[in-house]
């Protein structure tokens, strides 16, 4: 099959062999691609080269034959965001979370416009923990796992003063006061789910029980292995809730 013309944001780039890379890309028309890159290594292949970095829009042609498409053009559309420090990790783990969870070869137009407004947040400095989750929401949306943040899995509205945990299958679940503490340390006020909904950022606090409970969320549907995103930042242990994810 041969593709042409085809938009695509740049998720990860490896080298391989002596003068090649591994490339993933997630394109508009044709999901998540796997492309075989030649002969980008040497000095004149430098344009080329720069067009594959991660985070980079492009439109490339290539030729799909099995489950690696060779690559036979790709040119940058724009230039990349310049992102450094926390609003670099924050990209790292954008990645790594379409990597992981979007299959390839299986279109997802939604995901792939959702990837471009929030490449374009973190290159407009927007803060960095809210547009994670906004992320997150509209990946598990794009990929058919989404969940309603207005009304609990039973259809009930969701009361602001309560505390919900997000069940992958079921749905909001409400806390009763003599549930267990893990289920409170992974929960979500109502008050940050409504926010969610209907896309307003909640405060600081609200935002750090959003990112628990849509963290076992997507832990569901990682199969449990987590990821290497999330080790690092748990190791540098100096990303604010209100900056990052």
């Amino acid at each position: 099959m041969r593709i042409e013309a085809e938009p695509a944001y740049v998720l990860h780039a490896r080298p391989w062999r002596e003068s090649s890379l591994l490339v993933e890309v997630l394109s508009e028309h044709h999901g998540r691609l796997g492309l075989v890159a030649r002969g980008v290594q040497g000095p004149k292949r430098h344009v080329l080269r720069a067009a594959l970095q991660p985070l980079q829009h492009i439109r490339l042609d290539a030729v799909q034959r099995g489950e690696l498409a060779q690559l036979r053009a790709a040119e940058a559309l724009d230039a990349a965001p310049q992102l450094q420090g926390d609003a670099a990790l924050a990209s790292f783990y954008l990645n790594e979370l379409v990597l992981r969870l979007a299959p390839r070869s299986d279109p997802h137009p939604e995901l792939y416009a959702t990837y471009g407004e929030t490449r374009a947040r973190l290159g407009a400095g927007e803060p960095l923990a809210w547009t994670l989750r906004r992320f997150e929401r509209d990946l598990l949306d794009a990929l058919g796992f989404g969940i309603a943040f207005d009304v609990d899995g039973d259809g009930v509205p969701i009361d602001p003063a309560a505390r919900y945990r997000l069940d992958p299958e079921h749905g909001a679940r409400r806390l009763l006061s003599d549930r267990g503490h893990g289920d409170r340390t992974s929960a979500a006020t109502g008050r940050a789910l409504l926010a969610l909904a209907e896309d307003r950022m909640p405060g600081v606090e609200d935002l750090t029980g959003l990112r628990r409970a849509l963290r076992s969320v997507l832990e569901h549907h990682l199969g449990g292995r987590g990821l290497k995103s999330w080790e690092m930042l748990a190791e540098l242990g100096r990303l604010a809730p209100a900056r990052s994810g």
